[in-house]
């Protein structure tokens, strides 16, 4: 068997076996398939696409390349939830301590940011001292104690998926389904979660741009992971707009801690429950959406859920006291506004263009070994409905230094619109796939 020829072979759109997808995966992790012909494999892919089988032939090849992590002994159900990326997006911080305080547990394995999305994991480093780079013992230890984990992908667990991202990522096929699909569930399959909640984001701060496309990525995703024998949901959610107020990475710490107080924004808080309630449908722990929500209020209401959270960082090796009192602060040196230059109502605010504002002022990154600011980033003022007034202002952006901040104004001033006449927006949950 000849890496040129499986190449060949998919470049003129036939469909492989799964002994010739193994073969790819196995000599991309040994480097016996040199880097070069995976690109072009990876190439062949996004112009051609994959049936239903090769793409689960695929996620089977990635997760079988490494590790898995061990549950056993644990408290069940264990459930995971996964976003495809999106701008002010810190419901991970939200609805893992809600689900954990419900009864379910979750091995989370979680990234970093790129381009104009945020990452969990760069968000919770934002804190100091917090770790992620945990080994096996330790996500035990704190999966027992509290319910719930964050750690970033190590080289054991899915190997194959790691060197893949980062040749999809230069080589301009970030974009392909079955590649999507692969890569999402050969990690998290390998964390040994038995059931999924996808957050598949549409709009223009969205890899998916259109409900069509977010459509085609949930099924894909629901129905591989239901061919590996995994439970799995989907919501399509609107990310034309950012999600919450705040967007940057110790910024959306303190506004996740808010939610977990019951005061946060009215988006995250619909969004959060809705997905931790879908998790305790997959778990068992609840029949309906309906009654997860309810039990998901609860233990905001108890203050059972932020109790977790605080004791998560503390695990972690962060100050829970340093994170119990973030709400309010906005920690960078500069703080600049944005004032609305006439008279209106917000019909407008581009979440691709605030997502790129927050990474060229620091709180994101464009290439993958770039320094993200923990403390940068952006403060919505007003979103789509809001009515403001001339020198009101729009937004503020925490900047330490010079760092990107003139680029980053502009951005911002061509991300909102402002007309003489409200707006009606639409619904932030537009689909459910279960």
């Amino acid at each position: 068997m000849r890496a040129v020829d499986i190449i060949i072979k998919k470049r003129q759109g036939q469909e492989l076996s799964a002994a010739e997808i193994e073969f790819l995966i196995r000599g991309c992790v040994s480097g016996e398939v040199p880097d070069y012909q995976m690109s072009a494999f990876l190439m062949a892919v996004y112009f051609k696409g994959m049936s239903f089988d090769e793409t689960g032939m695929l996620t089977r090849a990635m997760l079988d390349s490494g590790e898995k992590l061990d549950l056993a002994g644990l408290r069940g159900p264990f459930i995971d939830k996964h976003s495809t990326g999106g701008v002010g997006d810190k419901l991970s911080l939200v609805l893992a301590p809600l689900s954990a305080a419900c009864g379910l547990t979750l091995p989370m394995m979680c990234g970093r940011g790129l381009g104009h999305t945020g990452g969990t994991i760069d968000k919770l480093e934002s804190v100091p001292g917090y770790d992620t780079a945990l080994g096996r013992r330790q996500v035990r230890e704190i999966l027992a104690d509290v319910g719930f984990v964050f750690m970033s992908q190590t080289g054991s667990m899915a190997p194959a998926d790691k060197k893949l991202y980062a040749l999809r990522d230069v080589t301009g096929t970030v974009e392909s389904v079955p590649l999507i699909t692969a890569s999402i569930l050969s990690k998290k399959c390998a964390c040994g979660a038995e059931g999924f909640v996808f957050d598949v984001k549409m709009g223009s701060g969205a890899f998916m741009k259109d409900l069509p496309q977010a459509r085609t990525l949930a099924g894909s995703l629901v129905s591989t992971a239901s061919s590996l024998g995994k439970k799995a949901t989907a919501v399509i959610t609107d990310m034309n707009i950012p999600l919450g107020n705040m967007v940057g990475n110790l910024l959306e710490v303190g506004e996740a801690v808010a939610c977990l107080r019951g005061v946060g924004p009215p988006d995250v808080m619909e969004l959060g429950l809705r997905l931790t309630a879908h998790m305790l449908v997959l778990g068992g722990i609840c029949r309906n959406v309906e009654q997860g929500e309810r039990l998901a209020r609860r233990s905001i209401s108890d203050g059972s859920a932020l109790k977790r959270f605080l004791r998560n960082i503390e695990l972690q090796g962060g100050d829970p006291n340093f994170v119990a009192n973030l709400g309010g602060s906005r920690p960078a040196a500069q703080k600049n506004p944005l004032p609305a230059w006439e008279d209106g109502y917000v019909t407008g605010c581009d979440a691709h263009k605030v997502g790129l504002a927050s990474m060229v002022i620091g709180a994101g990154r464009a290439r993958k070994e770039d320094t993200v600011l923990p403390n940068v980033g952006i403060e919505l003022c007003a979103k789509p409905g809001a009515k403001i007034k001339m020198g009101e202002p729009l937004l503020f952006l925490y900047t330490e230094g010079r760092r990107g901040k003139a680029e980053a104004m502009e951005l911002l001033q061509n991300a909102y619109y402002i007309g003489r006449h409200t707006t009606e927006k639409g619904p932030l949950i537009l689909e459910e796939i279960v």
